[in-house]
């Protein structure tokens, strides 16, 4: 076994110890592999500082997103701080900064027509998850049949971010919806939504495809993707009132300063607080002393 499969073994292992998402792994070990390449197959005990400033300068080159460059970053750091003990090698790398954008949201008319143009059931019922639970589109994925509690009107995510589990709602329509799509679909268990191919999850691109297909079919103008409808479900949530940290909760956020974005687009929310202002010279005014 050559010490380039070595390590990376190791490092899988690591990671695995470390308890990082099979996702991560992936991505980690695969940002690792392009490295080596571009440093012509060398073992990564043969490379060193001068590699890896040369590594991220091409990364740079590629004009590559900040999400994106942060995941080769933190590849590298854990491979050489934690598998190969070489803190040192790598402690000059510094993130990138992400500039938070404002995520967009679709209106609550364009969430029925998405969801009613949505042709397959399977897709309209994971879509429907997303929008009605505010669940990521990993952790609906992976939902099994035993995690809708009908009796208590609550979904368990058991594959939340971080390995964090969870407790969802799981509203009347949304249940409703669901016993019609195991009607019609007849999902054979653990999974609740198993890709009548594999019968492993169900393809999240496919599924991508299918609400690029029903946006075009309502005449929905905005781009949605799985995620759109997560963040539809926290806007509106906030434009009905909903405490944030009750929100907070519900998506899994383990910092409110995640679940704020969101008050950044409820134009709803803005358009009902009174200004103080307004306030000033009226009876309400006493608790403004």
């Amino acid at each position: 076994m050559s010490s380039k499969t070595r390590i990376r073994l190791r490092m899988q292992q690591d990671l695995k110890r470390g308890d990082y998402a099979p996702g991560t792994i992936e991505v980690y070990l695969a940002c690792v592999q392009l490295f080596v390449d571009h440093c012509g197959g060398c073992s990564p005990l043969r490379l060193g500082r001068d590699e890896l400033r040369a590594f991220v300068d091409h990364l740079l080159t590629r004009k590559l997103s900040p999400q994106r460059v942060i995941q080769y970053l933190a590849a590298l750091k854990f491979l050489y701080a934690h598998t190969l003990g070489r803190p040192v090698e790598v402690s000059w790398i510094k993130y990138p900064r992400v500039k938070r954008r404002v995520p967009a949201v679709l209106l609550g008319s364009e969430v029925e027509r998405l969801l009613a143009a949505i042709e397959l059931p399977l897709f309209r019922a994971l879509a429907t998850v997303l929008y009605g639970a505010g669940l990521r589109v990993g952790e609906a994925l992976v939902l099994e049949v035993k995690d809708v509690l009908s009796d208590r009107g609550l979904l368990h995510v058991r594959a939340g971010k971080g390995g964090h589990e969870r407790f969802a709602m799981l509203p009347p329509r949304l249940l409703s919806s669901l016993r019609e799509y195991r009607r019609v679909v007849r999902p054979k268990p653990p999974l609740l939504f198993p890709s009548p191919r594999t019968g492993g999850p169900s393809d999240r691109q496919a599924l991508r495809r299918a609400l690029h297909h029903a946006a075009t079919a309502a005449n929905i103008q905005k781009r949605v993707t799985p995620h759109v409808l997560r963040h539809s479900f926290a806007t509106h949530l906030l434009e009905m009132g909903t405490d944030m940290r009750i929100i907070q909760q519900l998506l899994g956020h383990t910092s409110i300063r995640s679940t704020a974005i969101y008050a950044q687009v409820t134009t709803g929310l803005v358009k009902r607080t009174k200004s103080p202002l307004d306030v000033l010279g009226t009876p309400a005014a006493e608790i403004l002393g």
